[in-house]
């Protein structure tokens, strides 16, 4: 009992490293996963899923707000998951990236996300009405986490949605962020995902980071730059533009 109970405290202190340890357990088993699959499955999609689960798992447990982190040995989780990891690593992908190529995106490329953001928002606002919610800052919130799951609850915030509706935006994205990991090895051949413009621009009308950035490791890993150049810009447009243009051109109608 003494051993289990020095190890306890041991990882509980060093909460972060135990979270770097936690991670790399899961990603190793969901790469061997999706290498069983024959790279059909990319091994970020089934991380996701793992950690939805531990996610859900550690909530029950513990009647806690903040999934496994609630767990105490578990608590580096939390931090690791944060905003500022997160944006570093997202930033972090940009210095694989070729200047001359992103050029050769040029009006595409920039066409791509406003079309995306849009597009994603009247898409998810439809089946926020389609589903009953009637308000405009309800289908606001709702359209934004079909953009992405960060944009979602930045929105919310915003128009002042219930948890509830930004709950629900942030199920929507995390969802849409799985499928585009599922989907893009399958459809990259007949989209052409075979060059940085091609993967600039579905970046770009794609829009969710980790999503475009998995799917595009599972098809070929030089790619992963250039789409999550064009997938991080397309959460800021998005961040801009649902909880002002797009959410006013709602309140006109509802």
């Amino acid at each position: 009992m003494e051993l289990i109970e020095m190890i306890t405290n041991i990882m509980t202190k060093n909460g972060l490293v135990m979270s770097f340890l936690v991670v790399g357990a899961v990603m190793a088993v969901a790469n061997l996963l999706g290498k069983a699959t024959r790279g059909r499955i990319a091994g970020s999609a089934i991380a996701i899923v793992f950690g939805l689960i531990l996610a859900l798992i550690g909530g029950l447990a513990t009647g806690g707000e903040k999934g496994l982190s609630d767990v105490a040995m578990f608590s580096g989780l939390a931090v690791m998951g944060g905003g500022m990891l997160r944006d570093f690593s997202i930033v972090s992908t940009a210095f694989g990236a070729s200047l001359d190529e992103i050029k050769k995106a040029g009006l595409p490329g920039i066409l791509a996300l406003f079309i995306g953001v849009i597009l994603a928002f009247i898409i998810g606002a439809i089946f926020a009405f389609a589903f009953g919610y009637t308000s405009a800052a309800d289908m606001a919130t709702i359209g934004a986490g079909a953009v992405t799951f960060i944009v979602g609850p930045v929105t919310g915030a915003a128009v002042g949605a219930s948890s509830e509706v930004v709950a629900i935006s942030i199920a929507i994205g995390v969802l849409k962020s799985i499928v585009v990991m599922i989907a893009t090895p399958m459809l990259a051949k007949p989209l052409g995902l075979n060059n940085p413009k091609s993967a600039m621009i579905f970046g770009g009308l794609m829009g969710t980071t980790s999503g475009v950035a998995a799917g595009l490791a599972a098809t070929d890993e030089r790619l992963v730059p250039y789409g999550a150049m064009t997938a991080t810009f397309y959460t800021g447009t998005g961040c801009l533009l649902c909880p002002s243009v797009l959410y006013l051109a709602l309140t006109m109608f509802f």
